[in-house]
């Protein structure tokens, strides 16, 4: 299925607001086909109010996927954690610059990589720059580790 520009940014832009970095992408399996190599996912979004939403539109259309029959996206492949992969993808889409640290719990693969440092530092970058540019002291430049996975 395609879609257009402006469903795309409107998917975007309500995907940033029901994931703001650090929250957790919560994905059910609804559907394996019979050969393995297709799934069908569900996309939960528990927001701190305690409302409940299936973005499932709205991830299809960021990530331009076709979407399932079971309230899910279809994701195609196998011999990985195909939900991580999904959250991985809406991460991404939702933060393609990267994202600035949000201290303990910050999910980015940097801090399991070697900087366990989860106070605002540096990243190399003159200070008057890194304000201008993102407002942050410690910023990571994948975004898509910006968001955490769970399997419901």
């Amino acid at each position: 299925m395609r879609y257009s520009k402006e469903d795309q940014k409107t998917a975007l832009d309500n995907l940033r607001q029901w994931f703001p970095v650090g929250s957790t992408v919560h994905t059910i399996l609804r559907h394996v086909s019979r050969s393995g190599m297709q799934r069908e996912i569900g996309v939960v979004a528990i927001l701190p109010d305690g409302d409940v939403r299936h973005p499932n539109y709205a991830t299809a259309a960021a990530l331009g996927l076709p979407q399932g029959k079971c309230d899910s996206v279809k994701v195609g492949g196998c011999g990985m954690d195909m939900g991580s992969h999904l959250a991985y993808g809406i991460s991404h889409r939702c933060y393609p610059k990267g994202f600035g640290c949000i201290g303990k719990g910050c999910p980015s693969n940097d801090h399991f990589n070697g900087d366990r440092d989860y106070t605002p530092h540096g990243n190399g970058m003159n200070p008057a720059e890194r304000e201008v540019l993102i407002g942050a002291d410690h910023w990571h430049n994948d975004g898509g580790y910006a968001l955490n996975h769970r399997w419901l």
